[in-house]
């Protein structure tokens, strides 16, 4: 008896080991998907992915394919993000200045709560739409692993430029007007 007593939880940490590591494997075999990076790492440009989505504070829904001839900022941001609510002054001065030129941003608020994001929004005086990644898979079809991120998308609908992380002046200043200057 004190055999089995002893050799039952040697059996059962092998047992726990084994599955902690089939575990790690599956997480580590998944990866990130780098498909968006890699492409612009090689100066090329992919088809931006969208969805219809709900608008926050409004009714109906929108789509990125929906801004197709202007240049979209595409913010993915949340209420609960304190980098994401820095930026907000910066992406609506950044609307402002490019709405004329036939450009908008574009805010993909984040599995948020739609008061919580809605009082941003009316703080900060947001001009530019944003629509509502509920469940975060639209998120997911950018490989996004943090918030907030932008992603520059073209008059074509493709992606053009991605920062993983927040914006600033210098970036946003580098980033759109050659995008600005493209035409269809």
């Amino acid at each position: 008896m004190e055999h089995v007593r002893r050799g039952l939880p040697l059996a059962v940490i092998a047992a726990c080991a084994a599955l902690v590591a089939l575990l790690a494997y599956g997480v580590a075999s998944q990866g990130t998907d780098r498909t968006i990076d890699d492409a612009l790492a090689k100066g090329q440009r992919v088809d931006a992915p969208s969805r219809s989505l709900p608008v926050l504070g409004a009714p109906g829904e929108q789509a990125l394919a929906q801004y197709r001839g202007k240049v979209v900022v595409l913010n993915f941001w949340a209420s609960w993000c304190p980098p994401c609510i820095d930026e907000l002054p910066l992406l609506e001065r950044t609307q402002r200045r490019i709405a004329p030129r036939g450009a908008t941003v574009l805010g993909v608020n984040y599995k948020d709560i739609p008061e919580d994001a809605l009082r941003l929004v009316h703080r900060f005086r947001l001009s530019y739409p944003s629509i509502r990644d509920r469940d975060g898979e639209y998120a997911q079809d950018y490989a996004s692993t943090g918030f907030p991120e932008t992603f520059v998308v073209d008059r074509r609908g493709r992606i053009a430029a991605s920062r993983r992380g927040p914006v600033d002046q210098a970036w946003l200043d580098r980033t759109l007007p050659p995008l600005l200057a493209e035409r269809l």
